[in-house]
C-alpha cells in the first residue's frame, strides 16, 4: 500500500477523532530531514473516540500488521479501550496507534500542548508540542530515537533563534521535503 498520510487524516477527521500526530512525521513537519513511512498518533481514550475511531480505521480497511491473515481481530471500540498500542495496515498506508507515549503522563497534555499545522488542501492537524516530541524520543532510547534527537535538538535550537511572527492560527509545514510518500 502506498502511504498517504492526508488520506489517513482526513478520514480521522471525518469521524471527528481526537487525537495528536507523534513520531516521525511530527519531526518531519517540525522539520526533521529524516523520512518516515507510517503516521504514528495518540488518540483520547473515552469510549465515545474510541468509537468514532473504530470506525474511522474500519472506512480505512486496517488490519493488525505483523501477524498472519487468519488471526481474529475484532476492530471495535472494547478491543481498542483494552489494548494500549495498536498496528495497523491501512488503504492508507502504516497507521500506529499509541495508547500512552513514553515520556507523557496522558493524552490530555498532548492535546494542551499541541500545535495545529496546515498540511493545504484543507487539512489542518494537531501536532504535538516539539519539546513533547523530544521528551517522548528521550523516554522511548531506542537507537532510532537517540540519533533523531540530536536532529530534533537542532531544529528546536534553529527555531528558538528565528523570531517569532506574533501570528495566531496553523502553522504551515517547516520548508523542505514533504513529510513522506503520498503526503
Amino acid at each position: 500500500m502506498a502511504f498517504d498520510p492526508i488520506r489517513a487524516l482526513r478520514t480521522l477527521q471525518h469521524h471527528h477523532v481526537a487525537f495528536v500526530i507523534i513520531g516521525g512525521l511530527a519531526a518531519r513537519l517540525w522539520g526533521s530531514p529524516t523520512m518516515t513511512n507510517d503516521l504514528d498518533i495518540c488518540c483520547g481514550r473515552d469510549r465515545i473516540n474510541l468509537e468514532r475511531l473504530s470506525i474511522a480505521l474500519i472506512e480505512l480497511r486496517a488490519r493488525l500488521r505483523g501477524v498472519d491473515d487468519d488471526v481474529t481481530f475484532r476492530l471495535d471500540a472494547i478491543t481498542l479501550a483494552n489494548g494500549q498500542n495498536f498496528t495497523f495496515m491501512t488503504e492508507a498506508g502504516p497507521l500506529d496507534i499509541v495508547g500512552l507515549p513514553a515520556g507523557i503522563k496522558d493524552f490530555h497534555e498532548l492535546e494542551v500542548n499541541a500545535a495545529s499545522f496546515d498540511l493545504g488542501e484543507g487539512v489542518v492537524v494537531p501536532v504535538c508540542d516539539l519539546d513533547d516530541l523530544i521528551r517522548m524520543k528521550r523516554a522511548a532510547g531506542r537507537p532510532k530515537d537517540r540519533i533523531e534527537l540530536e536532529i530534533l535538538g537542532a531544529v528546536r535550537e534553529e527555531r528558538s533563534l528565528k523570531k517569532p511572527s506574533g501570528k495566531k492560527g496553523a502553522r504551515q509545514p517547516a520548508p523542505g521535503p514533504s513529510p513522506g510518500p503520498g503526503a
